[in-house]
């Protein structure tokens, strides 16, 4: 094999090698999520019945060269939905997201971790139903079993949202209309 190709097929095998390791990286500050990322997790409702099943399933993925955490959910195969772009904030030095939903609204937030939850305020843009903000608490609540519960400030007052206890579910898919 000539030099020049030798040298070419190095650098191609070397440029792989590097884009590979890149691909892990995630920014440190979003470190919390690493456990999570690549994996799928469904949970049911805490009010939902068998006559009315609520089943939630969420992907979460690195994004943006690792500069993002992507988190997609859809409710029911897609009755309700939504997507959310997370990212570290130099200014504010804060975990920030933006939520996109089905429904057609919109809701800022920033996350926290604090001994090992993950705490998210966000202002919501647009909800009819009289919401401005969302509080929701993250943690896992024993192996492998992971609590998202919320309240939400309605017409200016904070009353009770949802729980869901999640599990990996790799089978499980995020589906939209």
């Amino acid at each position: 094999m000539q030099p020049v190709i030798r040298l070419a097929l190095a650098l191609c095998l070397l440029a792989g090698s590097l884009s590979a390791k890149e691909a892990a990286v995630l920014n440190e500050h979003l470190s919390a999520f690493e456990p999570f990322i690549g994996r799928t997790w469904s949970g049911e409702f805490a009010d939902s019945t068998p006559e009315n099943p609520k089943i939630d399933v969420m992907t979460i993925e690195r994004a943006l060269n690792g500069q993002a955490v992507r988190i997609r959910h859809s409710i029911n195969h897609g009755d309700y939905g939504g997507e959310s772009m997370l990212f570290y904030d130099k200014e504010s030095d804060a975990i920030v997201y933006y939520y996109f939903t089905t429904a057609g609204f919109m809701t800022k937030g920033v996350t926290r971790i604090e001994d090992g939850k993950m705490i998210s305020l966000e202002d919501v843009i647009g909800n009819e139903n009289g919401i401005t903000k969302v509080e929701s608490i993250g943690e896992e609540v024993e192996p492998g079993v992971w609590r998202s519960s919320s309240r939400y400030l309605k017409d200016g007052e904070w009353v009770p949202g949802h729980s869901i206890d999640y599990r990996e579910t790799p089978d499980a898919e995020v589906r939209f209309r």
